[in-house]
C-alpha cells in the first residue's frame, strides 16, 4: 500500500495560480489512479479530479475544468495537481488520494494529510 503526502498549498489572491504535489512512498503508485479532492470548512468534501492509472485518462468537475489540470510522473512516484485563475470559493483543504477500480469514479481507500490552499478575493 502507498503513503500519500502533499504539498504545495498557500495562500494567493483571486486569479493567481498554484501547483500541488503529492508523493507517493511505496513501489506500486502506478497500480493506482489517483484523484484530488478538497474540503472547505463546514462543508463535505467533493471530488476535484482523477487521472487513471496510465495517465491517458483524466476527470474533472465542472467546477475546475478549464482552471485545473492533472498530471502524473510515475517515475518520480507523483501526481500534481495545477491550479490557475483560483477563485476565493476554491478555499480548501486538498488531499490527494489513491484509488483502485476499472475506471471513474474510482474506489479510494489511501488518502494524505491534506494541504491548504486559501485564496484571497
Amino acid at each position: 500500500q502507498v503513503q500519500l503526502v502533499e504539498s504545495g498549498g498557500g495562500l494567493v489572491q483571486a486569479g493567481g495560480s498554484l501547483r500541488l504535489s503529492c508523493a507517493a512512498s511505496g513501489r506500486t503508485f502506478n497500480w493506482y489512479a489517483m484523484g484530488w479532492f478538497r474540503q472547505a470548512p463546514g462543508k463535505e468534501r467533493e471530488f476535484v479530479t482523477a487521472i487513471s492509472r496510465s495517465g491517458v485518462n483524466t476527470y474533472y468537475a465542472d467546477s475546475v475544468k478549464g482552471r485545473f489540470t492533472i498530471s502524473r510522473d510515475n517515475a518520480k512516484n507523483t501526481v500534481y495537481l495545477q491550479m490557475n485563475s483560483l477563485k476565493p470559493e476554491d478555499t480548501a483543504t486538498y488531499y490527494c488520494a489513491a484509488g483502485t477500480g476499472s475506471g471513474h469514479p474510482y474506489e479510494y481507500d489511501v488518502w494524505g494529510q491534506g494541504t491548504q490552499v486559501t485564496v484571497s478575493p
